[in-house]
């Protein structure tokens, strides 16, 4: 159908999991991806590879995005390389998980730089350069689009993993407040919130039979998501097939945000 035909999109932390899987169905709809990672450069490369081997566009950039300097550079490559921007889904994220009672200052500030600050940064030069263009109608009805990674856990408390769950609460009304104060110039700024999804960080889990089992009682629907629920629907935030939405959250979990534990009455 080609809904992101000639847009271009930036896609942070893509080099693997939910990230790489967004960024390959962005570029089947006709997107020019950047393919962004930190570290894991054979994994981005392998991003590029496949999206190429489609008949795509795409090419790997480095960057820490909680880093400002960093971040300059890499949205100074993707206006080399395309020369414009239409879409950004900031997806990078980490855990470093800890007892609250035991969690080092250290832990907390890298979660918080990396999954909020990192958000922050990137949005702001997405912003900028949204509002410096303005509306191209023959491109799309939106004059940008951004989508933010989120979690269930901006939803779901979750005991040994506070700051994981205080950067994606923050992450909420970062994207709420942007959404409220860019609406008037056609941007448009969501979430989605991605439940238990099969990507190498919880690997542990669902490889594990008993771990696994135990997840399912989480989860109404009765499976683990795929990197492609989360990218399929990424697709539709970023069209205008949901040109009217804006300012929202997406949940792609299941049903995991519907408390199963209530389902014989609590």
């Amino acid at each position: 159908m080609a809904l992101l035909k000639n847009q271009v999109a930036l896609v942070t932390g893509a080099s693997s999991g939910i990230g790489k899987s967004v960024a390959i169905y962005l570029a089947k709809e006709g997107a020019s991806v950047a393919v962004n990672y930190h570290s894991d450069e054979e994994g981005a490369k392998e991003v590029v590879e496949t999206i190429k081997n489609s008949g795509g566009k795409a090419f790997a950039v480095q960057a820490d995005v909680g880093n400002e300097e960093e971040v300059l550079k890499m949205f100074e490559a993707v206006y080399d390389e395309y020369d414009n921007l239409d879409i950004l889904v900031s997806n990078a994220g980490i855990q470093k998980d800890a007892p609250f009672d035991e969690m080092t200052l250290e832990q907390w500030n890298a979660v918080i730089r990396t999954n909020l600050t990192g958000a922050f940064l990137c949005a702001k030069q997405a912003v900028k350069f949204f509002l410096k263009r303005g509306l191209v109608e023959e491109i799309s009805k939106s004059a940008g689009k951004i989508i933010f990674m989120s979690s269930v856990h901006q939803e779901i408390p979750w005991a040994g993993h506070v700051n994981y769950s205080a950067s994606k609460g923050g992450l909420t009304e970062l994207m709420r407040s942007i959404s409220q104060e860019t609406a008037n110039k056609c941007i448009r700024v969501n979430s989605i919130a991605p439940g238990a999804i099969k990507t190498p960080i919880n690997e542990d889990v669902w490889k594990d039979e008993e771990k696994h089992k135990h997840l399912l009682k989480l989860i109404p629907y009765n499976r683990l998501g795929e990197p492609e629920d989360v990218a399929e629907a990424a697709v539709w935030l970023a069209s205008d097939k949901s040109e009217y939405v804006n300012g929202t959250t997406l949940f792609v979990d299941g049903g995991m945000t519907l408390y199963p534990g209530f389902i014989n009455n609590g």
